[in-house]
């Protein structure tokens, strides 16, 4: 890993973490350790700890006295429990406003060329990118704070690789949305929700 050399160090070394966990360097059940990864980014280990803090409370790492922090390992019911609440969020956004329909079909039609490039990161930050565009169109600035912290493009991630869920390969899954704000269609906070759902692993519980 390259030297974190602008400042906020937290949010960079959060960033640093979270693609270790999105690429697998660090396995469910592994120990990151705080000192190891302050000395290659050349940091102190204080940014680190709270960078992991961070992390904990998106329920990605667990930490306990005298044995650091470990990576969680996630089930298929965490996941879930994830998009349940991202569906509720941006159902609700649905209802409170109205995107920008150039932004979607924007958003959209990168997916296309995500899709068509192979690409999955692009594909799941363009599709994020989307859906962040229908929650802050709410208004709502407590609803937005509480659908970023959810961590979203990390989730989606996570759901491909632990789960090889299908990233939104198709564009077309977007394209009945943007439809549908387009023609002021009252159900399409349902659609929204069903369209999140889709995407969610199986609860096995």
């Amino acid at each position: 890993m390259r030297p974190v050399v602008r400042s906020p160090l937290r949010d960079h070394i959060r960033q640093v973490l979270l693609e270790g966990l999105i690429s697998g360097r660090w396995e469910p059940g592994e120990r990151i350790v705080e000192r190891r990864v302050a000395a290659e980014l050349e940091v102190s280990q204080a940014p680190v700890r709270e960078a992991l803090r961070e992390l904990e409370a998106l329920r990605l790492i667990e930490s306990s006295p005298n044995k650091g922090a470990r990576v969680r390992p996630l089930t298929a019911a965490d996941l879930r429990e994830v998009y349940e609440v991202r569906a509720g969020l941006e159902e609700t956004a649905a209802r409170l406003g109205v995107p920008r329909l150039e932004e979607l079909r924007a958003h959209t039609a990168r997916l296309h060329v995500a899709a068509a490039a192979g690409s999955l990161d692009d594909q799941v930050r363009h599709s994020v990118a989307f859906h962040r565009e229908i929650v802050a169109a709410s208004g709502n600035a407590v609803l937005l704070s509480v659908w970023e912290s959810l961590g979203v493009e990390v989730w989606t991630h996570l759901s491909i690789r632990l789960f090889r869920m299908r990233p939104d390969e198709n564009a077309a899954d977007h394209e009945p949305l943007v439809e549908a704000f387009e023609a002021g269609d009252p159900g399409v906070g349902r659609m929204l929700r069903e369209h999140v759902l889709g995407y969610a692993p199986c609860d096995s519980r």
